[in-house]
């Protein structure tokens, strides 16, 4: 039985001093109060800092708060990891919040798999409400998978909330490259996935959609301001495929970002795979980027 905190409810947030009250309630209403709140405000200039001090004075939960500059979600995360003190982790969005009983869901759902050393984590589902997902809900015949395999073997589409031992995140932090901002989220899962699965819950435990100022509604303006990052993430994807057809996929992806910033990239690595999407790759990068040259 847990009996102490063992979840942080990590949020990453950038002026959102507007959106987050709603996820502040949310973790008021919890019915299990075994966790923690941990925001790392990655440079608002807002009215964020108050809010969350004043929420922290109330000292309705527990709530540690650290701010830093400016770098990006990924960055926050690598800080929220190296600050979390308890055995889980659990990302929510400043635009997003949690059913009521969200953490008891987990808990019980975690103590079913605890002494598991092969399970990294939960998987459990994210809506527009509390009866409809976004997307599609879990396979129902699935109990473990890797997150990837959810999405490549069993036919899932729809969004999710990941918890992960804090431990095994710590072991894969996000590799942003230098000047930039973002680095595509399954650039860990990936990795993460080639040593574990994880434990399906076929429940809705957080509820949100997309802002429009989020990454989501603009991610292709996103990689073109992120290139060298979404690059990495392509190559990890391409070289860990299983089948041909997926190398070949993720080459053409990992092209398209290459002429973004070719005339930088001298020292490419050029195989099979990434020669045979030259012409595909560079027909998506006119497609999805070279729309948004003049704007960078």
């Amino acid at each position: 039985m847990v009996t102490e905190p063992f979840l942080t409810v990590f949020t990453p947030t950038y002026n959102r001093a507007h959106t987050l009250p709603q996820l502040y309630a949310s973790l008021c209403r919890q019915s299990c109060k075994l966790f923690m709140w941990l925001i790392v405000d990655d440079g608002s200039s807002d009215t964020t800092e108050v809010l969350v001090q004043s929420w922290i004075s109330q000292g309705n939960i527990i709530i540690k708060y650290y701010k830093q500059e400016n770098g990006g979600k990924q960055r926050a995360h690598n800080t929220g990891v190296a600050h979390c003190e308890t055995e889980c982790f659990l990302c929510v969005d400043s635009d997003d919040y949690l059913v009521d009983d969200a953490v008891q869901i987990l808990s019980d759902s975690w103590l079913k798999v605890r002494d598991n050393s092969s399970v990294s984590g939960i998987i459990a589902m994210h809506g527009i409400n509390h009866n409809e997902p976004i997307g599609n809900f879990l396979p129902k015949e699935i109990t473990f998978s890797p997150l990837t395999d959810l999405y490549r073997k069993h036919g899932f589409s729809g969004d999710t909330k990941l918890m992960f031992r804090t431990a095994i995140l710590r072991q894969f932090p996000y590799e942003v490259a230098e000047g930039e901002k973002f680095i595509p989220e399954n650039y860990a899962y990936l990795q993460i996935d080639q040593k574990y699965t994880m434990y399906l819950v076929h429940k809705i435990i957080g509820i949100g959609g997309y802002q429009e100022d989020g990454y989501s509604k603009s991610i292709h303006k996103v990689i073109y301001k992120n290139p060298k990052s979404y690059m990495k993430v392509k190559k990890l994807s391409m070289d860990l495929a299983p089948t041909s057809k997926y190398k070949f996929l993720n080459a053409i992806n990992l092209l398209s970002a290459y002429f973004i910033v070719h005339q930088k990239e001298r020292n490419f690595s050029w195989n099979g795979y990434t020669l045979a999407a030259y012409l595909t790759g560079f027909l998506l990068y006119m497609i999805r980027f070279k729309k948004y040259a003049h704007e960078v």
